[in-house]
């Protein structure tokens, strides 16, 4: 819980010093491209899901 909440203060930060310097967002600006990522770590998890059940 500690690394989710540390994760989502740095992800604020971020976008606050992109936000003040008018840089472009460094994330997907649509929900197609979170779901995307979401995607990106679900396949990651299935890989290591299947490694462990062949072990």
């Amino acid at each position: 819980m500690k690394v989710w909440i540390l994760s989502l203060v740095t992800g604020v930060i971020v976008g606050v010093v992109f936000t003040l310097f008018r840089l472009p967002i460094p994330a997907p600006p649509v929900l197609s491209g979170i779901l995307g990522i979401v995607g990106i770590w679900l396949g990651a998890q299935v890989v290591d899901w299947v490694k462990g059940f062949w072990q």
